[in-house]
């Protein structure tokens, strides 16, 4: 019986969008802890909206505690690099209010988290997925709604289309053969823009194709795919000026695009001691050395932990039906537990994540990305130094 033609749909969104705004600054904070202190405790979470931003959430450090000063010093300097430096972009950096709210990390956490074997700093499920179909390892609608907004963002700051500003959002639908991909059906472009474009968008439309829609789907660009380019009419007000933002609001984008699973918890401002975060690098790790070692076509691996705990209480391998032959899913988990640490200081030191590296992955997805891609260090848990190890595990 021949496959099932289908569709599905994901999504991405731009630096400057307000949820990613509110990640970014929330990353920075974190990055500036770590910078002086690879202990530091940080849980940030940022709001903002109109002319204010927002910073809460928890921060504890031996070493460096940062004053409510400094704390809006780091947001505002992220906010004017994402390029929200004037009022008619949406939102001026320079005069904004800055509403600090930071408190010490719970002693009742705390005690459960910093022991001599580092506790988990929550309790939670985390989901981690690869696919041999793309050569990112990640499923084709979203690493096409990333490039997306990638390529919007490189256009943007070159100047190659004039005018455009900060804030955007693509959504691409791809066509499948049960699981293999055919084709892009449809692709969706809001990007924010200057006034000079209100009354121009036939010629936007125009430019958002040929510098930006082409050369980011590359190979998968079908001159007879439905294209949408600021469908409402005109994007002139954006970010925060057009939409509240929020940290942790957009998982989904963060993650596979709704084609794989994710747990229960946000990202961004979350130091490593959070499996929230640190598990769900580990698990998407584990996840592409299984499918880079031939074992399997696509794989889920699914975490879960208890505060303050130090292993994992399940560990669960998926190869969703695309397993090798004669692959026992069972030896594999086996092989899974040998080859890579899942405690949490464990998960830490082998992705080396006490590093300030935390900023770049607030954009553009925290997977699917080259290990090493904004810096050393950066994207650890994209690289593959385990393939042989796994394959002897599972008995060659």
């Amino acid at each position: 019986m021949a496959p099932r033609i289908t569709q599905f749909t994901s999504e991405s969104v731009s630096m400057g969008h307000p949820d990613k705004v509110a990640d970014q600054v929330a990353d920075a904070v974190l990055d500036a802890v770590l910078t002086e202190d690879p202990n530091g405790r940080v849980a940030c979470e940022v709001l903002i909206t109109g002319g204010t931003v927002v910073v809460s959430g928890e921060i504890s450090s031996r070493a460096w505690l940062p004053t409510s000063e400094e704390i809006a010093s780091i947001a505002r300097e992220t906010i004017l690099g994402i390029g929200y430096d004037d009022e008619a972009k949406g939102f001026d950096a320079k005069r904004a209010r800055y509403q600090v709210l930071v408190q010490r990390q719970s002693q009742d956490i705390a005690m459960g988290v910093d022991r001599d074997e580092l506790g988990a700093g929550d309790q939670g499920l985390m989901f981690g997925y690869a696919t041999a179909g793309t050569e990112t390892a990640m499923p084709l609608p979203i690493l096409l709604a990333h490039r997306l907004v990638a390529r919007q963002a490189e256009v943007r700051v070159s100047g190659e289309i004039p005018g455009l500003r900060p804030d955007a959002k693509t959504q691409v639908t791809v066509r499948f053969a049960g699981r293999e991909p055919l084709g892009v059906d449809s692709v969706v472009l809001s990007t924010q823009h200057e006034p000079d474009w209100n009354e121009r968008q036939s010629e936007l439309r125009a430019a958002v194709t040929e510098h930006i829609l082409r050369p980011a789907l590359g190979e998968w660009w079908d001159e007879n795919l439905t294209v949408h380019v600021n469908p409402t009419g005109k994007f002139e007000i954006g970010g925060p000026a057009g939409d509240t933002g929020l940290t942790g609001r957009k998982i989904i984008v963060d993650t596979y695009g709704g084609w794989a699973r994710h747990g229960g918890g946000a990202f961004s401002g979350k130091d490593p001691s959070k499996v929230d975060r640190s598990a769900s690098y580990m698990a998407r790790s584990i996840a592409k050395h299984v499918v880079a070692a031939g074992l399997a076509q696509e794989c889920e691996v699914r975490l879960a932990y208890v505060i303050g705990m130090t292993e994992p209480t399940s560990v669960t391998v998926d190869c969703l039906g695309t397993a090798s032959d004669g692959l026992d899913e069972a030896a594999l988990e086996r092989a899974v537990r040998e080859v890579f640490p899942l405690t949490p200081s464990g998960i830490i030191a082998a992705l080396s994540l006490q590093a300030p590296i935390y900023l770049p992955t607030a954009v553009h997805g925290h997977f699917g990305r080259r290990a090493g891609e904004a810096g050393a260090g950066t994207f650890t848990w994209e690289g593959l130094d385990h393939l042989d190890d796994l394959r002897s595990a599972v008995g060659g």
